[in-house]
């Protein structure tokens, strides 16, 4: 059997205090898992090789990269801040604001780097979480289980008696059920059953993960939210930096009286236009996820891709069962694009389709990085090139 990570392994990942590299490490490190299982159970992807994508795409946002640049080049080419920055420099002093300045005035008044920088902190944190439970119980399950020849059902209850009961987010008992039957996919010799067994396992192993990410999830996506008030204190202060609390006094009674002023109005425009575009630029991030071969999904469009043969039509119980509960159209990617994906449901629809529809995929398993970036992650050193 192949090397895979130990127990050891992940504890020392998981203590990196470097979050890029941290990053990069479990991104490695589920890779290398997913190899183990597969080599043992099934081809088929396991929840393994699907978190080496997912946590490869979280890192873009943790290592902020791109993030700043486009939302600059979302500020500047908006029709309606444009027509918002117009009406601000004819409510101004002529020297006050000129319209080549409107992005970096922008910018600066959203806390453009601290959300940044609350997205990074809350992807971090929520990447950290899942390598640090689910990861380490995948090393656990290989080093104590997938040598077995035969099944050992003392053995295996033995390696989920360590697993929390009751719900998520405290309990573990859907992790109980996932290990379980990826255990009795090991020894099942039907090709379907056990495809469908992989998929159950990988679709409660989901489950967990996504109640478990639901606070970071959420955070991550609101740190794009802005303040319209602190918005339009901060830009006032950089327009006039003399008299900024004057101007802002004279705009708060206006508004208190029913007449606001066109540099009021224009004001909260931009305010509300900056905020949607630092969202948008941060969902964006959130929502994307690149598989091997460029294949570059958007989580909130419907997934382009088809069942595999062996999980066209589902027989074990179990498994449609849980599907009844989590993917509102059954046997259909259709509508599987995540409007909200704060909303756990709406994602858990997409990732149910996600994980069905490429489950049989053999790219799947291709390496997330090249040899030399590899051999630099693992000595603790950020790699060239593109990540």
């Amino acid at each position: 059997m192949a090397h895979f990570p130990t127990l050891a392994d992940v504890d020392r990942i998981a203590a990196l205090n470097n979050a890029a590299i941290r990053n990069l490490q479990i991104t490695q490190c589920y890779h290398e898992l997913s190899i183990a299982l597969a080599g043992r159970i099934a081809p088929g992807a396991n929840w393994c090789a699907f978190a080496t994508w997912a946590s490869k795409q979280a890192g873009q946002t943790i290592r902020k990269e791109d993030l700043k640049s486009l939302l600059e080049r979302r500020v500047r080419t908006s029709a309606e801040m444009h027509q918002a920055n117009q009406t601000i420099a004819a409510s101004t002093e002529a020297s006050a604001v000129r319209s080549d300045r409107l992005g970096e005035l922008v910018l600066k008044a959203s806390t453009l780097s601290r959300s940044i920088d609350l997205a990074s902190e809350a992807v971090g944190r929520g990447n950290l979480k899942v390598f640090a439970e689910i990861g380490r119980q995948f090393a656990r399950f290989c080093a104590t289980c997938l040598d077995d020849q035969e099944p050992e059902q003392a053995k295996i209850d033995a390696f989920c008696q360590q697993l929390r009961d009751g719900e998520p987010p405290e309990g573990q008992r859907y992790l109980r059920r996932a290990f379980r039957h990826y255990y009795q996919a090991r020894f099942t010799p039907d090709q379907k059953a056990r495809a469908e067994l992989i998929l159950l396992a990988n679709l409660e192993v989901g489950f967990h993960e996504q109640i478990r990410l639901q606070p970071e999830i959420a955070e991550g996506l609101d740190a794009g939210l802005i303040s319209s008030e602190a918005f339009t204190r901060q830009l006032l202060a950089i327009l006039y930096p003399s008299g900024g609390w004057l101007v802002l006094w004279n705009l708060l009674l206006r508004r208190l009286l029913g007449r606001p002023t066109g540099l009021d109005q224009a004001v909260q425009t931009l305010a509300t236009a900056a905020g949607k575009a630092l969202r948008e630029v941060i969902t964006e991030s959130m929502m994307t996820i690149t598989l091997p071969g460029s294949r570059r999904l958007r989580l909130g469009e419907d997934l382009q891709a088809n069942y595999p043969e062996v999980l066209r039509n589902l027989t074990i119980f179990d498994l449609k069962d849980l599907l009844a509960t989590i993917d509102p159209t059954p046997d259909n990617p259709s509508e599987s694009g995540a409007i909200d994906w704060a909303d756990l449901p709406d994602r858990m629809h997409f990732i149910a389709e996600l994980f069905r529809c490429y489950q049989e995929n053999p790219e799947i398993f291709e390496p997330p990085f090249t040899a030399a970036q590899t051999d630099a992650i693992k000595a603790g050193r950020l790699p060239a090139g593109e990540l």
